[in-house]
């Protein structure tokens, strides 16, 4: 039976090596990292979406690390104005949907350490369970039941000067279901939306569930927006700055995967 031992490890190899792509290529460090998030707070027990939930000393393991690493944090709308002159190793953080925890957990921890970050805020997003949006059998209310940032909460971050609040549309509807009126307003109106209650210039946008068609991208930049991220994953130049890719970072991994998805430019 101790042959058993060399077939251990040629597929605990085997796993590593295709779970983690080690011996990918490193994207070069000249080009930006957007970095995807939605909550850090702590894990619900049997949670569905715990991927989206990331431990607060997980974050912080992960901003001490990136100060340390010698990463420059920007905001999105930052990012795509220096986009021609940004340094070596530039990251932004990207949040979506509008949590409460963005303000409890994550404003402090960007305070100390000297981060910056981008929200996206859906508009409408008290009460409302828009994961059935993508897929109707997601209909536990897990995310309807989350905090989200209250208007009062969402100035204390504006007033912060650390953090951009950017457009997740007004229901967080899936654009590519919704007709170009309905997907026009969703784009627009949240825009305006959030200009007018926080007196802001609302420069980036997220598409909901990174499902956006062609239409959806006009649209976007008719609206008057600078720039728009997906759910790809990767890491883009701004070339094409209304389908950033960015990187996704789970509440599930550790600092070794966090670590090597910064060097590879997506998740593992």
């Amino acid at each position: 039976m101790i042959w058993l031992i060399p077939l251990v490890i040629v597929l605990m190899l085997g796993y590593f090596s295709s779970r983690y792509h080690w011996w990918a290529k490193t994207v070069p460090y000249s080009v930006p990292r957007v970095l995807m998030y939605h909550m850090v707070r702590e894990h619900l027990p049997g949670g569905k979406f715990n991927g989206l939930r990331v431990p607060p000393h997980q974050f912080e393991q992960q901003l001490q690390w990136l100060r340390k690493d010698g990463w420059t944090f920007f905001t999105l709308a930052e990012m795509q104005r220096r986009r021609s002159d940004l340094p070596e190793k530039s990251v932004a953080l990207t949040f979506d949907d509008g949590y409460e925890d963005n303000l409890t957990n994550v404003l402090p921890l960007l305070e100390k350490y000297d981060a910056k970050a981008t929200i996206y805020i859906v508009c409408d997003r008290h009460d409302r369970d828009w994961s059935v949006y993508k897929k109707k059998h997601h209909s536990s209310g897990e995310l309807m039941r989350e905090p989200k940032l209250s208007d009062t909460q969402i100035e204390r971050l504006v007033a912060s000067g650390r953090v951009e609040i950017a457009s997740h549309t007004l229901t967080h509807l899936n654009l590519r279901d919704a007709d170009e009126a309905t997907a026009k307003e969703e784009i627009q109106a949240s825009k305006q939306q959030l200009e007018k209650r926080f007196v802001i210039t609302v420069n980036s946008f997220a598409y909901p569930f990174g499902i956006f068609t062609e239409r959806d991208v006009a649209l976007v930049q008719a609206a008057g927006y600078d720039n728009a991220v997906t759910t790809e994953q990767g890491c883009s130049d701004f070339s094409d700055p209304f389908r950033l890719a960015r990187v996704k970072v789970s509440g599930k991994e550790g600092m070794f995967a966090f670590r090597l998805r910064m060097r590879l430019g997506r998740r593992n």
